[in-house]
């Protein structure tokens, strides 16, 4: 079962920490997000494979829209 990891507010994608086909643990971080002058670290909430990353360093997400899918 795919688990989608979503931003939970507007900001810009700092960083990408991972890549398509990486094992992730829970609490590892996939991206950095950007919001206020803060960054804030997207965590993954289970293990899993990455399977999506549907964004690109640079853009601009909001609130809800899919970061990351996990197999």
């Amino acid at each position: 079962m795919a688990t989608e990891v979503c931003a939970e507010m507007v900001a810009n994608v700092v960083t990408i920490v991972v890549e398509i086909g990486a094992q992730v643990a829970a609490s590892d971080t996939l991206l950095i997000l950007e919001s206020m002058k803060m960054e804030i670290p997207v965590l993954a909430e289970n293990g899993g494979t990455v399977a999506e990353i549907r964004v690109t360093e640079g853009d601009v997400v909001q609130e809800g829209d899919v970061l990351v899918v996990l197999a």
